[in-house]
């Protein structure tokens, strides 16, 4: 295994942490502080320029893992606009929010807790 892949795969972890954990003033700020920060940015580029050399060990699943977070949150952060147009729709866009944040954050924890275990992320994430 490439310890330079196994490295980068940490730093991208730590990048996508940098801007989460920048937000930390509320968990609805994690997620657009995920999204907008520009380490998180630049990871998510890193993970595509980078994923073919992980493609086929074990490292893969956790590319995967890191650009699906990146797009899922991106999705969450859509629907929130969406919802905070109306009036009724800003409560909900608030917990959708926090929520997002959270599982931001989880994600975040969970792959470098898995990747300093050498062990891959599931399949299905």
């Amino acid at each position: 295994m490439d310890e330079g892949l196994v490295m980068l795969t940490f730093l991208i972890y730590g990048l996508h942490g940098i801007s989460a954990f920048s937000g930390l003033l509320s968990p609805a700020f994690v997620v657009t502080a995920f999204l907008t920060g520009w380490p998180s940015i630049i990871a998510v580029i890193i993970n595509y320029v980078k994923r073919g050399a992980a493609r086929g060990t074990w490292l893969e699943s956790h590319f995967r893992w890191q650009i699906r977070t990146f797009w899922y949150a991106f999705l969450w952060v859509t629907i929130v606009l969406l919802l905070a147009f109306t009036v009724i729709g800003i409560p909900v866009a608030l917990l959708i929010a926090w929520f997002a944040g959270l599982w931001v954050l989880y994600r975040i924890v969970r792959g470098w807790l898995r990747l300093s275990d050498r062990a891959p992320m599931p399949v299905t994430a």
